[in-house]
């Protein structure tokens, strides 16, 4: 692992409780996250995966506990809230991509308008991120144009183009056909061997194996499990993540 347990974490979590109601979400979250780590979320539908990560940029709002990230905490002040956005790129199931605008236009929207980056220069980093997840052919086709494994590697594209230090990743192939899975997750595999910073809240075992430095199973609200994947997958210690594992590694 070429993680540096020594460094700050640039994602810190302590004690997060979340609740949507009456129905708590999160219950006493407590990780850590250093700079260059890959770390992969599973567990049961429910299970309070996607809310977690959502509260790492504020999509989602914690009652309860602390989250610091790259140094800022997340609190009501909208100042903090959109200096930890600009660190942080998310990825959704749904590909979120606007409809009316071409490929190009939606990677170039923000860097214009978040970072007031000159177009010419927005066009530029828009397909050199297009170039580096293999579809700048596709630049000036719309959305509906694309298959489902194309744009999410636009999507990905489009978070890259605000350089962001973290990657969050929630689900983002639950909703491609089979076929389509691997295309994206190769785009992952090789932005996890750049060394970005990334959590991603996958079924993809396989995945998993292949890029993590550090599996999270939730289960109930609650961080149930935290090891390295060789410990994980073949020696788990809690019964819920071995019943997990039983269910999802036959398919």
């Amino acid at each position: 692992m070429s993680v540096d347990e020594n460094a700050e974490p640039i994602i810190e979590l302590e004690g997060v409780g979340k609740w949507f109601g009456d129905f708590q979400a999160l219950r006493d979250i407590n990780l850590k996250v250093q700079p260059g780590e890959r770390m992969v979320v599973c567990g049961p539908s429910g299970s309070g995966k996607s809310t977690m990560i959502r509260c790492i940029n504020r999509l989602e709002v914690h009652q309860q506990g602390m989250i610091r990230v790259d140094g800022i905490e997340l609190t009501e002040d909208m100042k903090n809230v959109t200096a930890v956005r600009r660190e942080v790129g998310i990825v959704f199931q749904n590909f979120n991509l606007f409809p009316h605008l071409t490929v190009l236009e939606n990677l170039m929207l923000a860097p214009v308008r978040a970072r007031g980056m000159a177009k010419k220069d927005a066009n530029e980093l828009a397909m050199r991120y297009l170039e580096r997840v293999h579809i700048p052919e596709q630049a000036g086709k719309y959305p509906t144009q694309l298959s489902g494994g194309q744009q999410q590697r636009v999507a990905i594209a489009r978070s890259l183009c605000m350089e962001p230090k973290i990657m969050l990743f929630d689900e983002p192939t639950s909703a491609l056909d089979p076929e389509m899975i691997k295309e994206v997750l190769d785009v992952m595999v090789e932005l996890a061997q750049s060394g970005m910073t990334m959590i991603v809240v996958t079924h993809e075992m396989g995945f998993a194996k292949t890029v993590a430095d550090t599996m999270v199973f939730m289960d109930q609200a609650e961080i149930v499990e935290k090891a390295t994947p060789d410990v994980f997958f073949s020696n788990p210690t809690n019964d819920r993540t071995k019943l997990f594992l039983s269910q999802i590694l036959i398919h």
